[in-house]
């Protein structure tokens, strides 16, 4: 299956309003070149004149979205809660939390297997706030992945845009986007701290290969969740997280697995 690439719409607020200060400016010119024109004292429009009401519009442009903030808007609609559950109606109740990522327009989503491992029932939420149970439609303990179909999803479900990591390099900013501890959906910023990188799992004991290494935060709630680059395009799926101490929290080691190599391993074309 081929995934679409849509563009980054949320640039299109900025293009807007930087057009409505183009035409401010137009507009600070032709009045300029009217008062003078009819003055009782006529003068010459000088460059100073020019300058005063180009200096005057810019000043009124909106300041530009930040890297952050593109990358937010474009992966946002991707990403989903997903909840282990237990109990119904007045009586359910969230018994754990991690994040998967929408891949195709058919509502396959794609976590890791130790977010759904046990459960005995399985939600997701979409970034509309719409909620479904979910079947796990095939896991992968050994490498960490999992494969969830949604029983409703939204009309309008905007699969993620992929990368190849081919181009990626030690020192790129990425950004994670998840649920850490159930709070979110979040963002946290930075770098791709090295490729190629070998981890053993906690969980199972295996060894876990060919991962991403980067130091955006990322803590329990995040897995699963996806680790996107400038543009938003997915580069990676939040793993696991290195950490010498008991409690699993953030200490700057993180790891992502490269997204390509994750859907290949369950026969899915990532692009």
């Amino acid at each position: 299956m081929t995934l679409p690439r849509r563009g980054l719409r949320f640039l299109d607020d900025y293009r807007n309003r930087t057009n409505l200060a183009i035409g401010l400016l137009a507009l600070a010119l032709v009045a300029t070149i009217g008062v003078l024109a009819f003055a009782k004292q006529p003068r010459v429009l000088t460059q100073q004149d020019i300058d005063k009401a180009v200096s005057y519009s810019l000043g009124q442009l909106p300041p530009p979205p930040s890297t952050a903030s593109i990358a937010y808007g474009a992966i946002r609609d991707s990403v989903v809660r997903v909840r282990q559950l237990e109990g119904q109606g007045s009586k359910e109740k969230e018994t754990g939390v991690g994040t998967g990522v929408v891949v195709n327009e058919e509502g396959l989503i794609i976590t890791n297997n130790h977010v759904i491992a046990g459960a005995t029932r399985l939600g997701v939420v979409f970034s509309d706030g719409s909620e479904s149970d979910a079947d796990i439609v095939s896991a992968d303990p050994d490498r960490d992945l999992a494969l969830l179909m949604p029983r409703q999803h939204p009309d309008e479900l905007k699969p993620a845009t992929l990368r190849s990591t081919a181009g990626l390099k030690v020192g790129d900013e990425v950004f994670a986007v998840g649920f850490p501890f159930g709070i979110g959906p979040s963002l946290s910023a930075g770098v791709v701290s090295g490729l190629d990188r070998s981890y053993v799992s906690p969980i199972r004991g295996n060894t876990l290969s060919g991962l991403i290494q980067f130091d955006a935060a990322a803590n329990p709630g995040n897995s699963g969740g996806p680790l996107v680059d400038r543009q938003g395009d997915v580069v990676g799926l939040v793993t696991s997280i290195l950490n010498p101490y008991e409690q699993r929290v953030f200490i700057g080691i993180a790891f992502a697995v490269p997204f390509e190599q994750a859907m290949r391993g369950f026969g899915l074309n990532p692009f």
